[in-house]
This record gives C-alpha cells, structure tokens and sequence, in this order.
C-alpha cells in the first residue's frame, strides 16, 4: 500500500514537472516562477488579443515577434530589434511570475500596452523575425531572478533609477543602474526636446484621479525635488484654492504621458495665459533600456548581449532555453 502511495506520488511528480517545462496553465494561476527556470523548449502561453476579444494560444517566441514588431519603430538595425527581444522576453518572463494577466483576462498575457506590452503583427518584417530568433531564449537575470525589464522609448541622454523614473514604491532595485547614451546623436532634434502646454481643466483631472483636491485656476508648477539624474520627482502645483504635492512619475501618466513625455522637465517653467508651459527631453520613464539608445548602437554595430548590458551591467544575460 506504502509503496503504491509513493508511486503515485512519483508519478503526479513527474506530470507537474512535464507541465511546467511545457509551459501549460492552470485555470486560475501561473505556473511561471520568478526564480530561473530551464526549457527544453520556448513554453506556449495563452495571450488575450486586446482588439478582438480573441484567446490565443502561441509560441512565446512568435508572440515577442510581434512585441518587438510593436513597441520598435519599423526599418531600424537589427542588433536595436535584438536587443528588444531580448528585453521584451525578460519582462514577459518576469510579468508570468506574477500571474500575468489570469486575474484580468484568464490568460498569461495580453496585447494591451497599458497591461503589458504593445503588439502589432502587421509590423512584423523579415528583420524583426531574424532578430528575435538570434537571442531565442536569452534573458537577463540577477541572482537567479528575472529582472522587470523596463525599457522606454528615450531616456533623453541618462537612464533613470525606479524610484525617480517610474515612482517605484519598494527599495530600488539592485540591478538598475543610471547610464549614460548616445541617442541624442541619432534622434531627429523634434523627438529629443519637447514642449508642453498643460491646461488648469487637465491638470485638475489628473489631480483628481491621484485623489487631490481641484485647485481651481493653476497659477504656478514648481519642481520641489529633483532625483540623481535630474528628473523631477516631487512636483508642487498651486491654484486659486491652494497647493498640493504629487509625485511626478505618477502625474504624468495621469496627465498623459504622451503629452509629458518625460519628467526630466528643465527649470523653465512659465505660466501663460493658455496654461503651464513647460520643456523637456526624452519619452518614456527612462527606466532600463532606451530604444533610441539601442538604436544608436546598434549603428555602432554594437552585439545585442553588449547593448543590453549596458543599460543593465548588473545583471546577466542567462538562456533559459
């Protein structure tokens, strides 16, 4: 009877290990581990498709292709789009491990920029195939953990840590690390800098979605506190009916982070009879790796490996199948 137990108990083992190498689902959780774990093959994964409805199960593979075909602009170098792929697989592995999208959409993963990544399979080119085929498994991890794998579209010239760049709320992550690039070499001049003209009537909307107070007519934006890389963390706004602090990273994406592209804001800041007019460089949290960084070397034919550990030295680069 003991023997038969144990058995079976071998047995159920042996299934829950198969499963997990094969990269199946539970109903209700993840089976992805944020600790490393070896493939014999890319896992399937379950993905929901944003603008369908549609549940699709597919390669993790071909679902990066059109990651990397989505979150990249299209006719760039290869080495950029390898890069990405390498990147986009870390945090796709890292966002499994703690369930994904299942409590959303009953999937792993989805097509929803705002839950995950972009993903656009129309943009899919020859390139962008051969460059994500070119890193197949490769990932970045630190202490036998995936990293979170943040990228941005620019960092304006110097990578932000979490805390400044995203409002990261737990202890900054060891493996980040503030670089330096060459993007502003490359980037068209318009795309660098920015400019912005923020409204009394939007700035009180994203107060109000941060549960601030509606401070009626805005008459002044301050930066109250700068982080290690000059981007403006604690923001003060005073209006007709007072003043409130928000932290930076958190109002610009209520705002409108395509509007704010960054909060690397520079100290000239007017108010005008429009609005708040502000200036400043970069798109994106300027978290991890820079497109335009990758971009730029990868015209200094620069390996994917080489590019990625640049923006993340303190991590290393693992294939996990």
């Amino acid at each position: 009877m003991r023997k038969g137990l144990l058995r079976k108990g071998l047995i159920m083992l042996i299934l829950v290990m198969v499963c997990l190498n094969a990269g199946c689902n539970t109903r209700e959780e993840s089976n992805f581990r944020s600790m490393v774990t070896r493939y014999r093959r890319p896992p399937r994964i379950t993905v929901f498709f944003k603008e369908t409805g549609e549940k699709k199960q597919m390669d993790i593979e071909e679902y990066l292709v059109g990651v990397v075909a989505g979150e990249m602009k299209p006719n760039w170098p290869e080495n950029a789009y390898a890069a990405q792929a390498i990147i986009a697989r870390t945090f796709t592995m890292e966002f499994l491990s703690r369930g994904g999208t299942r409590k959303l959409h009953g999937t792993d993963i989805s097509t929803d920029e705002k839950e995950a990544q972009a993903y656009n399979a129309k943009n899919i080119t020859p390139t962008i195939r051969k460059a994500v085929t070119k890193t197949k498994g490769l990932v970045l991890t630190y202490k036998n953990r995936y990293i979170k794998g943040w990228y941005s579209a620019s960092c304006g010239g110097q990578t932000a840590y979490a805390q400044e760049g995203l409002g990261y709320k737990g202890p900054e992550p060891p493996y980040v690390s503030s670089v330096k690039t060459d993007e502003e070499k490359y980037m068209p001049k318009e795309e660098f800098y920015w400019e912005a003209v923020l409204t009394s009537d939007e700035i009180n909307a994203a107060l109000e979605k941060l549960n601030k107070p509606n401070l009626g007519q805005i008459k002044e934006m301050k930066v109250l506190k700068r982080g290690r890389t000059h981007r403006a963390v604690l923001l003060r706004f005073t209006g007709e009916k007072g003043s409130v602090d928000v932290v930076g990273a958190d109002f610009r994406v209520q705002y409108g982070p395509e509007k704010i592209r960054s909060i690397w804001i520079s100290d000239e800041i007017v108010t005008t009879e429009k609005g708040i007019k502000i200036k400043g460089r970069g798109f994106g949290h300027g978290v991890g790796l820079s497109q335009w960084g990758a971009y730029a070397y990868a015209k200094q034919n620069w390996s994917p490996e080489k590019i990625v550990k640049h923006f993340y030295p303190k991590a290393t680069l693992t294939k996990i199948w």
